[in-house]
């Protein structure tokens, strides 16, 4: 570790220090256990999001959208539905209303990467997914991590709003001494090794220089299940624990079967696996089938450079690009469905 490093982890633990919060020393202790058992780090790769800039709320960049989307496009189509329906739903002014709706045309065309609207930026951002681990797989859940204060296994009940919404975008956020050491500890990050092809490793680099400052966002869980190159993803990305145990219980229960269609049999045992993992209660692993799940914690960082937080760079990949998404809307906000059109 250099001086610079060293000075900057002497910092963070004396802010620590003085915030006197025995919460916070607990959290503390959890992650540097953390740490010790699970050395390594598995990279998933990229995930996008949308973040503004409002002059109005502050100089600063905040998340508009949860940064879990697996392509820029996905991300992009959120920005471009957000536009549209704040021109629907969130003004009466037809000259704000215009403003919005030539951002949405521009974004219907062209798969652009930020716009402008009413003195608004809007960026497509970039981040990277990765997971702590061992060699018998990835981190589960810490004692510490937040859970709902209400925990449901209905089927009905609504997620944890994402903790990415409205999450402000600084460097030197004082997330603690832990957090603070990875943080630098990413700083250099860069992708390396034959598995990723020579743009894709350049892009990386040149993001080292470009974009220094990393973020780290708000913990995520999921589900993954063990297969035979390693540990998959098995749905979205949640807030907390249970909610991501409730995925993995939904999925058993109903939603497996309706998307794999499954035939009456194993519909039937599949349901009845899912009480059991459900009277489990806390679960995070659980072995069904020749099938093994986990509840598994996944952290992501982005980067931040003089400009604001870095986008999707030459080398990631879309499988579709822009289109119209919305009916057309005139600036009086008359919306004109297709079928009007025609008659």
């Amino acid at each position: 570790m250099d001086d610079d490093w060293q000075q900057q982890i002497d910092a963070l633990q004396e802010k620590l220090v003085r915030r006197d919060d025995p919460a916070a020393w607990v959290r503390e202790a959890d992650a540097m256990d953390a740490s010790r058992r699970y050395p390594a780090l598995s990279l998933r790769g990229p995930v996008f999001g949308v973040a503004a800039q409002d002059p109005a709320v502050g100089p600063e960049w905040r998340l508009l959208k949860p940064v879990t989307d697996g392509m820029p496009q996905m991300a992009r189509d959120g920005l471009h539905s957000h536009l549209w329906f704040t021109a629907k739903d969130d003004t009466d002014e037809p000259a704000v209303r215009r403003e919005l709706l030539a951002a949405v045309a521009v974004m219907e065309r062209e798969p652009v990467n930020e716009v402008k609207a009413c003195g608004v930026r809007y960026r497509v951002v970039r981040g990277d997914e990765f997971a702590r681990c061992d060699d018998d797989g990835l981190e589960p859940p810490r004692p510490t991590d937040l859970e709902p204060a209400r925990r449901s296994w209905d089927k009905r009940a609504k997620d944890t709003p994402s903790p990415d919404i409205g999450f402000v975008l600084d460097p030197a956020r004082p997330d603690g001494l832990a957090a603070g050491a990875l943080r630098l500890g990413l700083s250099d990050f860069a992708y390396t090794g034959a598995r990723f092809p020579s743009d894709v490793r350049e892009d990386s680099e040149r993001a080292v220089t470009t974009h220094p400052d990393p973020v780290l966002l708000p913990t995520g869980f999921g589900v993954v299940e063990r297969g035979r190159h390693g540990w998959q993803p098995r749905g979205t990305l949640t807030a907390t624990p249970h909610d991501a145990r409730r995925l993995l219980y939904n999925g058993m229960s109903e939603i497996w079967a309706m998307l794999y269609r499954y035939d009456e049999t194993k519909k039937a045992k599949y349901a009845r696996a899912a009480e059991e993992y459900k009277a489990l209660d806390r679960a995070d692993e659980f072995r069904f089938d020749d099938r093994l799940f986990r509840i598994c914690r996944v952290e992501r960082f982005l980067r931040m450079g003089p400009d604001g937080p870095e986008g999707p760079r030459p080398s990631d990949i879309d499988e579709y690009g822009p289109m119209k998404m919305h009916p057309t809307m005139d600036e009086d906000g008359t919306v004109h469905h297709e079928s009007e059109a025609s008659g």
